[in-house]
């Protein structure tokens, strides 16, 4: 996805204004020292006037190339994005994140990490899926990659707070899009449950714990620090129904980095979310696929 071409865009100046400045700042050095003389009060020369007009019509062409070339740095940084580690088999999926959780673990033994590192048996197989891991084709992707989640996404919720995907990202802007793509009556059918927005920003921790104990939710959306908190400090959102949780790394912010790749989500992540123990049991006993995308 385009995380950063209009960010760019914004900061180039247009032609006009960049004209109307070197007016002015001429305008205000004839400001500064002496009083201008006889002959300069009688106005420019014709001289003078073509030499301001060329002035300006190279400056107007200097601008375009750096638009020009802003753009083509854009178009070149979106077309050769890396492969995503997500598209990987499970195996190199379960060694990626055993080496982010090395991260936040940094003062444990290998043997202890070991002990929390994620089987790859429960990583999802997802390689017959070859599309672009984009939100416009999330939809797409869990339908042929995760058969599965589909069917479980559309049937009828049984208690409330308990959802079958939980689908962490880093951002509330990310929550809020992901969210509305969930809402998809491809996926949700005619029966499936609500789907939850889940961050911090606007909203406290108590309001999240009173609409899930009030709220059959088939799917969870939420950044790793209030999905974990929901988690690790209230009974309102339980695993009871949780099948999949799935990472939202191929996504990157406007600094090219992962969930996994940012510090503070990363620790958020394996500390509370996947780090949680009724999770990580679950987890480990196959009872929850981690799904990477």
């Amino acid at each position: 996805m385009n995380t950063g071409g209009d960010d760019l865009d914004d900061y180039v100046l247009d032609d006009e204004y960049l004209a109307a400045s070197d007016d002015d700042l001429e305008g205000s050095a004839g400001e500064v020292g002496d009083s201008p003389s006889t002959e300069e009060q009688a106005g420019p020369s014709v001289d003078d006037s073509a030499a301001r007009q060329a002035k300006k019509r190279k400056q107007k062409e200097k601008t375009k190339e750096r638009k020009a070339k802003r753009r083509k740095l854009i178009e070149s940084t979106d077309s050769a994005q890396p492969q995503s580690i997500a598209e990987g088999p499970p195996h190199e999926s379960a060694d990626y994140i055993c080496s982010m959780q090395a991260k936040t673990f940094s003062k444990l033994s290998a043997l202890e990490l070991e002990d929390i590192r994620i089987p790859v048996s429960s990583i999802a197989d997802t390689t017959n899926w070859t599309g672009p891991r984009t939100l416009e084709h999330l939809t797409d992707f869990i339908i042929k990659a995760l058969p599965n989640l589909h069917t479980r996404l559309s049937q009828k919720s049984k208690n409330p707070g308990s959802p079958t995907l939980l689908f962490i990202t880093g951002a509330a802007l990310r929550v809020a899009d992901v969210t509305r793509i969930l809402k998809d009556k491809r996926l949700r059918g005619e029966k499936g449950g609500e789907v939850a927005k889940l961050f911090a920003r606007h909203f406290k921790l108590a309001e999240h714990s009173s609409y899930l104990k009030r709220t059959k939710v088939g799917a969870a959306v939420g950044t790793p620090g209030r999905v974990g908190k929901l988690l690790c400090e209230t009974d309102a959102l339980t695993i009871s129904a949780l099948s999949h949780i799935m990472l939202d790394i191929t996504f990157r912010d406007a600094k090219k980095r992962n969930l996994l790749e940012i510090s503070e989500t990363r620790d958020e992540v394996f500390r509370t979310v996947l780090g949680s123990p009724k999770v990580l049991e679950a987890i480990k006993a196959g009872k929850i696929q981690v799904v990477l995308f």
